[in-house]
């Protein structure tokens, strides 16, 4: 059991490293709006970018799990859902797919 915790944690980091790495590399320039280069946005985004925000999702749900009591104690536990669990679970569900803006 304490070895499945280190692998999350570990997960968890290489998760949020690559996440803006992704981000990144896949967005397209304003100047150039060529379809090959937007359909590149796209499967980078769906073959990146979304596993990595369903896994940044539910690490980030984790941790508000885990930190819940102390967000409890200091009245910001509505701060810590929306930046622990409701942003990444927007930018992976909700976002257009190939639209990183």
């Amino acid at each position: 059991m304490h070895s499945l915790g280190k692998h999350s944690i570990v997960l968890l980091l290489i998760a949020a490293l690559l996440l803006p790495t992704c981000a990144a590399m896949a967005q397209p320039s304003e100047e150039i709006k060529d379809k090959q280069i937007a359909a590149g946005s796209m499967a980078a985004d769906g073959v990146l970018c979304r596993p990595l925000g369903i896994v940044a999702t539910v690490g980030g749900f984790c941790l508000f799990v885990i930190s819940s009591p102390f967000s409890a104690l200091g009245g910001n536990i509505g701060e810590a859902w929306g930046t622990l669990v409701e942003y990444p679970a927007k930018w992976t569900f909700v976002r257009p797919l190939g639209d990183f803006d």
